[in-house]
């Protein structure tokens, strides 16, 4: 059965949380491979969460794995089991690779050095300029956000929003459709006719089993965010009206629109925490440049124009 969701790409969430747990998986640093891999029998990090052959992720690695994380992001893999358990499997296979890799010699390749330096200088190079380019606890102050908020305020308009419920029926077989778009379109009549009852009669048909319990209710949500065929019925219905039947690929639709709110400027407390960040992290680039040129300032600096040119040709 298709998706009966209302929001373009909804759904996708699970996918993207897999993939945030893998992509962030620690090892993945190329520096992180000068270390050997750990052994079964010197389980320093505590009880074993996975194993494979020799190799192990014990409970301090996980906590540490999280611990690294958004906090948004390790709240939606505490309650995703499938995407830990993926991560665990993908890190396993990595640290068994490692293992052959080491019994090889392949850390000890010319060209494995040289990357591992090359990683390494990088990596303290970034740690170092954040050392010495923070920025002052204070900043930005209360005029200086002010200043940066008015400066930017066309770009702190949030688009519609709308809040929709739904009554969703699914077509699984094209020789059903039309009756399927009876139903939908007798479920439309009576919802028009007490569009008080619209929430009973999606807890009872709605097939749409993330917002039936709800009544049909899917949250507020920006209106071009829909998929297009729903987007245009909402667009035409005032709060409180119920829709025809709408059709799109996954079935037929019965919409009712519960609440709107119009594109507006989001306030300066609204964006506070967002703006600050903003400012701090452009502040910070802003230090750390004029570090770099004071150290080419306060250098004896000379270029070979001869010895470059060898270098071009």
């Amino acid at each position: 059965m298709k998706k009966p969701t209302l929001m373009v790409g909804a759904g996708a969430l699970a996918l993207l949380v897999v993939a945030v747990g893998l992509s962030l998986r620690p090892g993945s640093d190329p520096v992180a491979a000068q270390q050997p891999a750990p052994v079964l029998t010197t389980p320093a990090g505590g009880p074993a969460v996975a194993r494979l052959g020799n190799q192990q992720i014990d409970l301090t690695e996980m906590q540490s794995v999280l611990a690294s994380l958004p906090a948004e992001t390790r709240e939606q893999l505490r309650g995703n089991r499938g995407a830990l358990e993926t991560w665990l499997r993908s890190r396993l296979a990595q640290k068994a690779v490692l293992e052959q890799a080491d019994a090889q010699g392949w850390r000890q390749r010319p060209e494995v050095q040289q990357q591992t330096r090359a990683a390494t200088e990088q990596i303290v190079f970034r740690d170092y300029m954040l050392s010495v380019s923070q920025v002052p606890a204070g900043y930005p102050s209360t005029a200086e956000l002010q200043q940066a908020y008015d400066a930017g305020k066309a770009q702190w308009v949030t688009p519609p929003m709308v809040r929709v419920s739904q009554i969703f029926l699914a077509v699984n077989d094209p020789q059903s459709a039309e009756a399927v778009r009876r139903q939908a379109q007798e479920l439309s009549r009576k919802a028009q006719a007490t569009p008080g009852d619209f929430a009973a009669l999606a807890t009872q048909y709605s097939q749409d089993p993330n917002t039936a319990s709800r009544g049909g209710d899917s949250g507020m949500q920006p209106l071009q965010q829909l998929v297009p065929q729903v987007r245009e019925a909402v667009a035409r219905l005032k709060v409180g009206g119920v829709s025809e039947v709408v059709q799109s690929a996954a079935g037929f639709h019965v919409l009712k629109l519960t609440a709107q709110q119009p594109a507006r400027t989001a306030t300066l407390d609204e964006l506070r925490a967002r703006l600050t960040e903003a400012l701090r992290s452009q502040r910070q680039e802003q230090i750390a440049k004029a570090y770099l040129e004071g150290m080419l300032n306060t250098a004896t600096l000379s270029i070979d124009g001869a010895e470059l040119n060898k270098v071009l040709e």
